[in-house]
C-alpha cells in the first residue's frame, strides 16, 4: 500500500486519537496543542539532505488560544509553540515512516527568532528539511526547520531531534523519572 503524502486537519486529529496510523502509538496532540492544520507534503526523499522533508501551515486568526493570554494588549504566538510544531512534525514523520511507541522531543541545537507571528497573519507555514534518521536502537530523526510569515523566514531552528519509545515507564503504572532519555 501506498503512503499518503499529505494530510487534511480532521486525518491530524485522528492521529491525536490514534486512528490515523493503525498499530501505531505515535499520536499527534489533540486541539488546541496541535500546531498544524494540515500538511501539505511529507516524504522520506528529498529536501537539503535527500532525507526527507515535510511541509505544513497552520491558520492565524484572532480567536487562537494563545492571543489572549501571551501578553496583555499584545498578542502573539509564544515562540515555544512554533518550536513545539517543529517538534510534532517531525514526530509524525517518524510514526509515518513505520516507527511505533510515543513520540518525544529530544533537543534543538541552535534556534533563532527573527520576527513573530501576529493575530493579522493568515498563516504559517513550516519547512522540514531530515537531516538523518535511524530505525535502530529506536526511531529518531534529526532535522532543520523554518517558519515562515507572509513569504518572510522568521524561525530557524538546526539540530531539531525527536524519538520514538515503547516502554516508558508511566505505562506500568512506574515513576516517569525512570524514563530512558
Amino acid at each position: 500500500m501506498e503512503r499518503k503524502n499529505s494530510f487534511t486537519k480532521e486525518d491530524l486529529i485522528n492521529s491525536g486519537l490514534g486512528k490515523l496510523f493503525l498499530g501505531v502509538k505515535g499520536k499527534l496532540p489533540r486541539p488546541p496543542m496541535l500546531m498544524m492544520d494540515r500538511i501539505l507534503h511529507i516524504s522520506d526523499e528529498g529536501g537539503k539532505y535527500g532525507k526527507g522533508e515535510i511541509k505544513a501551515e497552520l491558520d492565524i486568526n484572532k480567536s487562537l488560544w494563545f492571543f489572549d493570554c501571551h501578553f496583555k494588549n499584545d498578542p502573539v504566538m509564544p515562540g515555544c509553540l512554533g518550536l513545539d510544531g517543529f517538534w510534532q512534525l517531525i514526530g509524525f514523520f517518524l510514526s509515518w515512516a513505520g516507527g511505533q511507541g510515543r513520540g518525544r522531543a529530544l533537543g534543538v541545537k541552535d534556534l533563532k527568532f527573527k520576527g513573530q507571528v501576529r493575530p493579522f497573519h493568515e498563516k504559517i507555514i513550516y519547512q522540514i528539511d531530515i537531516r538523518k534518521f535511524i530505525t535502530k536502537p529506536t526511531y529518531i530523526a534529526w532535522g532543520d526547520a523554518v517558519l515562515e510569515v507572509k513569504d518572510k523566514t522568521i524561525y530557524y531552528a538546526k539540530g531539531l531531534q525527536v524519538g520514538l519509545f515503547d516502554n516508558l515507564t508511566w505505562d506500568y503504572g512506574k515513576d516517569p523519572a525512570l524514563d530512558p532519555f
